[in-house]
Parts: C-alpha cells; structure tokens; sequence
C-alpha cells in the first residue's frame, strides 16, 4: 500500500511539471520561465539535469495511461546529489521546531529555517526534477506460481467442506486469494478448477453412497436419503459460495456462458443424481408414497416435514413441473377413480357428498399446505370435479336419491350437493329431480281425501320448506327457483274428477285456499295454525303486554298469512273456483258480522283487486257497499219508529242486499213465529213505500238471532240461527218436562226434514246441549223426542250456538261446483262463439288453440270439454261442421 501511494504521489508531481508553471522557489522576476518539456524530453535531457534513463526502461513506459502498480518497471536516477529516501515509518512524523501558539504546532510553516519565501511566491511553476522512488522491498512472485500456491490451498479447503470438517485456512484469506487471482484474470481457470471438484464429489462421494444403498430402502426412505444429501450439498455450496463471492459477482455474474455457483451447485445434483433413472423414479415414488399414506389414513407413515422438503428441492432442482407434478397428478387420478367407484357403491347421496367435500378440503389443504404450485392447485382440482363430480352425475341427480333428501328436509347435504355440481356447472342438472318430487310431493296433499281439510296449511308448509331449501340450499338458484315455480304451479292445477269435487273437473286448490282465508279474517291470530305462525305462541300471551301492542302484532300476523296464502293462490289457474267459494264465505261473515278484523277484510279485498283486476273484485265490492246502505237503512227505520213511538216486540235488523251481487241462496219454506212475521211485515211495507218498484225476497236461512233464556242453573243469552229459534221457541209455555216428538216440531215448523234433523242435532247434540233427546245418539230419526235440558250449564253467559250457520253443507258445497262448472262451459261457448264470428271459418286444432288463448286467466280448459262445447253449438246452429275438419260461423 505504501508503494502504491508513492507512485500516485510521484506521477502527481509529474503531472505538475508537465503543466509549465514556476517552481515556488523561482524568483518571481524571471522575465523567461523555463520551456514546458514533456516527460520523455524531461529523461531524454536528464544528463544535465535530475539524472539519466536507460533506453530499455525509457521504452517501457506506456504513452497515453498510467502504469498499475504491479507492473512500473524499476528505475534508477542518477543526480549530482543522491536523494535519500524516507523510510515508510517517518513519513508522517513531523519536526518539533514548528513555532507554537498557545500550545498548539503550527504545520504550515516550514520545517527549513534556511529557505526564505519570496514575496513574490507563485506556485505551479513547475519542478526542476522528476523522482520516482520504488519502495518495493521484495520481488514479485510469478503469477503462476502465485496461481498455484492460492488453488493447493482452496484445493485443500474444499476437501475439507465435502467431508464436513474444519476449513484449514480462514475464509478471509481464502476469499483474498480468490480476488487476487480474478483480479488477475485468472477466474475463467478458477472456476473451471471449482467446477471440476463439486462434479467429481457429487458424482462419487454424494452418488455412489445413495445409489448402493438404494436396493436396500424402501421409496421414501430412499427419498429421505435423496433429500438429506441434497440439505447436505445446499450447505457444503453456501460455504462454498462465501469463499468464491467475489468470483460469483465480478465473473460468473457477467459470464452469458458461465452459470453462478448456486446453479453449478444445483445443476451437479440434477445431473447426477437426480439424472439417475433408478434414483429418479424411486425418488418421485416415495414423494407419492408420502401422499398416498395421508389420504389412506396411515398416520404412522407420514412424514409432513420430508414431504415439504422434498417439494422444495423438486422446485430447486427444477424437476417439479416436468417430473413431479405429472407423476403426482397420474397417481392422483388412479385414486379418485378407485375412491369413488367404492364410495358410490357403499355411501348413500348424502355420504357421498359428503365425503367428497371433505375430500376436497383435504387436498386443498395438502396443496396450501406444502406449498403446491398453483397450476398444481388448478390441475388437481379439475381431477376432483371431473371424476368426482361428472363421472359420478348419473347418481348424484338421480330422481330417487335426491327425492329422499328433499323429502327429509336436509338442508346441509342438499346445499353440499348443490355446490358440488355448480363446480362442474350442472346445477342444471337438479331441476328434473327438484320438480319431480314437487309435483309427486304437491299431487299427494292436493288428491288426498281424508285430509281435504288441511290441504292448505300443508301446502303452505311444503311451499315454506321449497322456499327455505331453495334459498339456503341451492343459494336462490335462478333456474331451480323456475322449477320450483313450474312444478307448484302445475300440480296445483291438475284436475281430477272425484268425489271431492262432486263429479267435476274444478281444480280443488281453489276451494281450500277461499275456505282457509275464511278461516283467517273469522278467527284472526288465534286461527292461524303454529306450525305457519311466524311468531308463534307469542301472539296469544296477553299477560304482560300491552293490549295495543297485542293487537298490532295480530294484524301484521294476519297480513303475513294472506301474504302467504296469496303467493300460492297466484299459482292457481282457475279463478273461478276461489271466487265462487270467497265470496259466499264473505257473505256469512258480513251478515252474521263474524269478521275477526275489517281492516284485515278491506286489506284482502285490495290484495285481490291488485292480483286479479277490478272485474275480478266488482261483486265483493258492491257487497260491502250493500252492507253500509243496510246499516243506514234500519237506522233510518229505527229512528221513524222512535218518532211514532212504536215498540215492537222483537228488535229487528236487516240487511238489504243486491241480488246481482251476492251468492244466490235457494229459498227453504219455514214458518215464521208471530211476533217475528209482524216485525216482517212491517219493515217491508216502509221499504216499499219509500223504494217504490222493489221486491223483497226473504232468506231465513241467512237470519240468526239472540234468545234470553231461563234455565234451573242460570240465565243465558243464546245466540242462534233463525231455524234454531223457531225450533226453541215451540217450547215456550210448555211444561219443563213436556216432551216435544220429531213430528210435531216438523208440522209446527215446515222444516224440510234435512234441514230440521240438521238443526236438531245443533241443539241435541252439539257442544252446547239446550235440549236432550231421547233416545240418546248422534243421529235424529222420526221416533225421536226432545225435552228443554234442565241440567244445562255453562260459565259465559253469552253463547253462540249458531256456528252451523257459518259451516257449508254438502248440498252447498256439490251446489257451487256445479254451478262454478256450468259457468265454465258457457264461458267456454262464448268464446268459441266470439272466434268463429271473428274468422267465420277456421280449423279444428286452430279454434281449440284459440279457445285455450281466449280463456286462460280462468283456467286451462281440457280440449276434450271444448270439443263437447262445440258439438252443443253445432246442435244449436252457431256453427257446422265442413270437410277438412273445419268449422263455418252461421250468422
């Protein structure tokens, strides 16, 4: 270091003769400054001067740059005065004779008292001499020799390294003499050497090891072996690598045909090892083998750490994607195809499902796990869907299985087979199971006789578990929410002809639904069933709430409900049915104010004019019009009674209705007591007088009416129906034993006889028992006789008895069908007749067509009826028929 100081010291004062500028000892007078003289000039005239140059060393100096250090030749000066060189130790010792201030040496001042600075002093003139002072005490050594002496001792370094013993000299020093021999270019050699040695120890002493002991091990043990002297050889490379930095970064690093140590090291052991077919293969196997015990469960045979090391060094090597992963997705094949061949044939849907979703989650897991390339990831995954999920689609959509599952309700393994098709995109696929077990499931509760009555809240629940598997399950699926839709939609319409609708062909649906909503807006909450109830028993516990608040919470219920009930009545297609049964329910309840809430009547009637149109809800409309006109009407009539002081016997309402309007009634012949007929009779004669041009027609049977009755354990108020007060009132002034035979109550009455045993029977033998009957049973006959029940008792004072008012006989019931389906063919000739008219000549498969079109917001017709509808037209002369099965309209 010292030497290379001197020569930049020594080429710095060259340099500054070069420049021409006057020495500081030159008087600054001199009127002609020396002549600026190059350095060969400078040497060349040294005879007179400094000293002389040889002429071989005048010719080895470069022209245009600076010598390095290790290569300036030697050369000697020769001068009038010898200078003496100042040895390396005092060149920086300082004389003590520097003037000092305050204690301090001042350094600027010069050392020799004999030379005296002009005033003048003008630096940069230049030296007069140039010395060049070599201060290497030793010779060079030979650069081969040098080369040599440096390679025995990293020669030496990386025996040690390869056999796991201590370096023999100090990495430092070896790294100094890696720089040095790559400073002299000597790194292409260098490596070569290095390059040689790691081949030859992983080619032997790394190899050989593993390939004779692999006859002896098992695959993974052989890959545990592999795998350890891969960890071995990373570790010998970082040392390695520490040694030859300086050959990596400056060399090997700009080299395009040199690989860096770290792929040298990693190229030696793909080449030689892993290059080896017997330790390739093995070595592959045993990393599947890891893998093949965790999926069999083989817990005692996994080795979670080798696996991940052995995955890191496929990736290090390079081999992962072209070696392992090909072999690891085969093996993964052959596995899933035996799993679910086995899995299908002893697992249940659900099972299978099940354990595929675990199956799933473990190979995932493995892949994040281990750290499995994503393509890896991606490729794997596709196995799982194909084989699991497609191979298998046959089963996993089979009608039976799936049918099993919906009709269990279980909603988790439903969801995991959802989300196991929708992986391949054959959710699809459910739809003909799905609507299979709707229509199966729908036509059970609908063409279930025994119980016709639950029908509605039945399908009310069925529609709320379909809803709740759809959303939860199958995550509102659209084309599932459309079978869903369909399926309710059409086994709600089927129409068979039974003895539930009397021989007809009117889609029951319809009826049930009307009679539930009946079954509402009389009861209110406490109608509702608990199993549809949202908020269950909580609406009828009145304990400790407010009567306000309870009430609120029962007409937001009952809107649920009619919201329910309303969802399901957009599936039924024949209107018709609904309307006839809703509205002769809706007059029981209007004239014997049985309605549990009239917002609740007013929300329904809204909710039916917005689904169906106002000419759907123009009758029900008028109906409670008329209502509201009755009301003012006997308030009119009262308050005229009032001012003619009159009173009569009994106090009378009644309800003026439209005839167009309200259901029709059949008349049933009674005889009126006295006191009523009067009051009869004189309600009428001021309705005439003041609506001239009216007829009243009288429905006894839609009157009910209020009784205080006398009985030995207390009085009560009665409320009955008028047939029921006329039977009653016949044992008025009677003795209270007296016995009243079937026959007399007949002629007394005028009662047919279904109609008198049905009251009878109400008053007998009912829940509430006003009169006894002897014999005692449930059926009247014509022997029979009645007494008052002088044992009659019961803690409410008010009782109504008149609920067989309110209950349709089946004489109705066959009634509204039969009408509700004569109404439909004659609906279905004027349509028939409005399109002949339209096209005067038409086709037969053309006009049922047309009618279907014409007439499909009440129902779908069957073509068998419009073809019986057709022949009635032609008997009738509206139309005939031609050749080419064609019809003609006859105006």
């Amino acid at each position: 270091m010292q030497h290379s100081r001197s020569v930049e010291q020594s080429a710095g004062k060259s340099k500054s003769q070069r420049t021409g500028k006057p020495h500081p000892t030159q008087p600054a007078g001199d009127a002609d400054p020396p002549q600026q003289k190059t350095i060969p000039e400078v040497y060349a005239s040294s005879k007179h001067g400094a000293g002389a140059w040889g002429s071989e060393a005048l010719a080895t100096l470069p022209s245009n740059k600076r010598l390095k250090p290790d290569h300036l030749p030697t050369i000697g000066t020769a001068a009038t005065t010898p200078a003496k060189s100042n040895p390396p130790e005092s060149m920086y010792s300082f004389p003590a004779t520097g003037s000092k201030r305050n204690g301090t040496t001042d350094l600027t001042e010069s050392t020799t008292k004999s030379t005296v600075r002009s005033a003048n002093f003008t630096p940069h003139t230049g030296a007069k001499k140039l010395v060049v002072k070599n201060l290497r005490k030793t010779p060079r050594a030979s650069p081969d020799q040098y080369f040599n002496h440096v390679w025995s001792q990293l020669d030496a370094a990386l025996s040690a390294i390869f056999t796991d013993e201590k370096v023999p000299y100090s990495l430092e020093e070896l790294y100094r003499g890696v720089e040095n021999l790559c400073r002299q270019d000597r790194a292409h050699i260098l490596f070569q050497k290095l390059y040689e040695k790691c081949k030859h120890n992983v080619s032997t002493k790394v190899k050989e090891p593993l390939v004779a002991g692999a006859s002896s091990k098992s695959d993974d043990d052989l890959l545990r072996a592999v795998v350890e002297a891969w960890s071995r050889w990373n570790t010998q490379l970082m040392t390695i690598r520490s040694i030859f930095f300086y050959m990596d970064r400056s060399y090997l690093l700009h080299s395009s045909s040199q690989p860096s140590l770290e792929e040298m090291g990693i190229s030696h052991f793909r080449s030689h090892i892993f290059a080896d077919a017997s330790l390739r293969s093995r070595t592959l196997q045993g990393a599947c083998d890891l893998v093949e015990y965790d999926r069999q469960g083989r817990e005692q045979y996994v080795d979670n750490a080798l696996f991940r090391k052995a995955i890191q060094m496929f990736h290090d090597l390079g081999v992962y994607t072209k070696e392992f992963e090909p072999k690891f997705l085969g093996d993964t094949q052959a596995f899933l195809v035996a799993w679910s061949q086995r899995e299908l044939i002893v697992k249940s849907l659900a099972g299978y499902v099940e354990e595929c979703r675990l199956l799933f989650d473990r190979e995932i897991a493995r892949c994040n796990l281990y750290r499995l390339d994503d393509i890896t990831r991606k490729d794997l995954v596709a196995n799982l869907e194909e084989i699991l999920v497609a191979h298998a689609q046959a089963r996993l959509v089979e009608i039976k299985d799936v049918s099993e599952l919906l009709e269990r309700g279980e909603t988790k393994p439903l969801e995991q087979l959802f989300s196991l098709l929708q992986r391949k995109g054959l959710a699809e696929k459910l739809r003909p199971a799905f609507e299979a077990y709707i229509n199966t499931q729908g036509s059970s509760i609908v063409f279930d006789e025994d119980r016709e009555a639950e029908m509605v809240v039945r399908l009310l629940e069925f529609k709320r578990k379909l809803d709740s598997i759809w959303r939860t399950a199958f995550q509102k699926h659209e084309g599932l929410g459309h079978s869903l839709r369909e399926a309710f939609e059409s086994f709600i319409n089927k129409t068979k002809k039974s003895n539930m609708t009397w021989g007809t062909d009117n889609p029951k649906p319809g009826e049930m639904i009307a009679k539930y909503v009946d079954m509402i807006l009389r009861g209110g909450a406490k109608a509702i069933p608990a199993t549809l109830a949202s908020s269950g028993s909580a609406v009828h516990d009145i304990d400790n709430e407010e009567i306000d608040d309870v009430g609120a919470d029962e007409d937001a219920e009952i809107s649920r409900q009619l919201d329910q009930v309303l969802d399901m009545f957009r599936f039924v297609h024949g209107k018709a049915v609904f309307e006839a049964f809703y509205k002769r329910d809706l007059a029981r309840r209007l004239l014997m104010g049985r309605s549990a809430s009239a917002d609740a009547e007013k929300s329904m009637l809204t909710r039916l004019k917005s689904e169906c149109g106002a000419g759907f809800t123009h009758n029900l409309e008028q109906m409670f019009k008329d209502i509201e006109l009755a009301r003012e009407e006997i308030t009119s009539y009262k308050a005229m009674l009032e001012e003619r002081h009159k009173h009569p016997a009994v106090d009378l309402n009644v309800n003026v209705l439209s005839a167009s309007a309200w259901p029709t009634y059949p008349d049933v012949a009674v005889e009126v007591p006295y006191d009523i007929s009067k009051a009869i009779m004189d309600f009428e004669q001021h309705y005439k007088m003041k609506h001239t041009g009216r007829k009243l027609t009288w429905k006894h049977a839609l009157a009910h009416c209020q009784l205080k009755a006398s009985f030995p354990k207390g009085n009560k108020e009665i409320v009955v129906s008028s047939f029921q007060a006329i039977v009653i009132l016949l044992f008025n002034g009677r003795p209270s034993n007296e016995a009243v035979t079937y026959l007399e109550i007949q002629a007394a009455t005028n009662l047919s006889a279904a109609e008198l045993k049905r009251t009878l029977q109400s008053l007998a033998c009912a829940k509430y028992r006003v009169l006894t009957k002897s014999p005692k049973g449930k059926d009247v006959n014509d022997t029979d006789t009645f007494t008052v029940n002088l044992n009659f008792s019961d803690p409410k004072y008010r009782i109504k008895i008149n609920a067989i008012q309110l209950k349709e006989t089946k004489e109705e019931n066959k009634e509204t069908h039969e009408r509700v389906a004569a109404d439909r063919h004659y609906e279905t000739q004027a349509a028939i007749v409005r399109i002949m008219k339209s096209r005067k000549t038409i086709t037969h498969p053309d006009l049922v067509a047309e009618v279907i079109k014409a007439t499909k917001s009440r129902g779908v017709l069957d073509p068998v009826d419009i073809k019986k509808n057709i022949e009635k037209l032609i008997e009738k002369d509206y139309m005939e028929r031609q050749e080419n099965n064609t019809y003609t309209y006859l105006a």
